[in-house]
């Protein structure tokens, strides 16, 4: 698929909330190539387990080369080249790169394509206490990402699928159009995601967090417990469908012993214990989509959407609608508010719908009446409700929601 000017808009916003949150734990960004040696993935056993998904590539010199699906043994040969002590861990490293698995069926668009933007990040820990306290720190930070994307992500206990590993947890957001079933407990939907911060949290704490949001039952149909979810009172149970935008793994030594990755500690030499998580950037595009819409079109998030405002013209050419949009236009990007400027020369119907289409979260729509006294139009796209402001007021209410 190809990204235009709106798409890629909103696809940056939510890499750069991703990135941040990632940065909020520690974690450190680097960026690996797209092409992998199939020589590192025969290391680890699964070039011939992991399947067709893998798009394998001879190159001129016969030597057997790999569009990158995920990033475990790449990453994992990068670190045995650069740490040399037990003093160079913990650490995790994370990058944001394009992905390709040749699906046999793509549907659903952006959300199950063969290309993809992924963030994937990685730890490195001394040993399995150490390692948990990594995932949990991942746990907590994709609880704020996802929240601060303006969607509400539960994670749930999940199958680890070719990745490895024996503790796994994805996070779903709730969608009738989802791709997989989901249970869970209606209580868990009450809990706060932006509660906590990674920064400054004991290892008690962030288990503390992770044990809140656990307890309450969630899993997807890989791993449903019918009796289980049958405990939990009938008026909480949730049997519905979910979309995946993110899965998070702790697989200890999967990895870092067949590459031989140790580190000499004062006893002894000891093998790393690792973890991956994954974010899909580009997937939550759609999964925003497909959770918040109507039969006008898309309901964007105000923090992601491509723009933060529509301030459309109803009568181009118009002295006083012209000098009006120019000066609300100018005000709202002195304020640092995103606006998009409709100054198209045609009927106000056809601004209307394509402004409901697009999504953008406000509309301020000019025209000769309301300007005779002193008001636009200022309508909230998520609720459709309108009122009549004046253009200083309507700054100030962009100014305060995008504070």
């Amino acid at each position: 698929y190809s990204w235009l000017p709106l798409g890629i808009r909103v696809l940056r916003k939510v890499e750069n909330i991703v990135r941040e949150e990632q940065n909020a734990t520690g974690a450190i960004e680097v960026l690996m190539p797209t092409v992998q040696s199939a020589d590192l993935w025969k290391t680890s056993g699964r070039y011939d387990a992991y399947g067709k998904e893998m798009l394998r590539i001879t190159d001129r010199h016969e030597k057997e080369l790999l569009y990158g699906p995920t990033n475990e043994e790449m990453i994992t040969d990068l670190f045995k080249s650069y740490c040399m002590s037990y003093k160079d861990v913990p650490r995790t490293l994370y990058h944001i790169q394009w992905k390709f698995r040749d699906e046999i069926r793509p549907r659903f668009g952006i959300m199950r394509g063969r290309e993809f933007l992924m963030k994937d990040a990685y730890s490195f820990d001394l040993d399995k206490d150490s390692a948990r306290e990594s995932y949990n720190k991942m746990f907590v930070a994709y609880l704020r990402t996802f929240a601060r994307l303006g969607v509400k992500a539960i994670p749930m206990r999940a199958d680890t699928g070719p990745i490895g590993g024996d503790l796994s947890h994805e996070f779903i957001i709730l969608a009738d159009t989802g791709e997989s079933e989901v249970f869970c407990d209606k209580s868990i939907l009450d809990l706060d995601p932006m509660k906590h911060k990674v920064s400054g949290m004991s290892r008690d704490d962030l288990q503390a967090v992770v044990d809140t949001w656990t307890k309450p039952y969630a899993a997807t149909d890989e791993l449903h417990d019918v009796d289980e979810f049958s405990n939990v009172p009938a008026q909480n149970q949730i049997a519905t469908r979910g979309i995946e935008v993110g899965h998070i793994f702790y697989f200890g030594e999967k990895y870092s012993e067949p590459f031989k990755l140790a580190v000499d500690t004062p006893n002894g030499r000891t093998t790393l214990h690792m973890g991956s998580y994954g974010v899909g950037v580009s997937r939550i595009l759609g999964a925003v989509i497909e959770a918040f819409h109507d039969d006008a079109g898309i309901k964007w998030p105000d923090a992601i959407a491509p723009f933060a405002v529509s301030l459309m013209n109803l009568r181009v050419g118009n002295t006083d609608c012209d000098k009006a949009c120019e000066s609300l236009f100018q005000h709202l990007q002195d304020a640092g508010i995103d606006v998009m400027y409709d100054d198209r020369d045609m009927g106000a119907g056809a601004k209307f719908k394509d402004a409901e289409l697009i999504g953008i979260p406000y509309q301020v729509v000019v025209g000769p009446k309301g300007l005779e006294k002193g008001i636009v139009e200022f309508k909230c796209r998520k609720t459709g409700e309108k009122q009549e402001l004046s253009p200083d007021d309507v700054v100030a209410v962009l100014k305060q929601k995008f504070d």
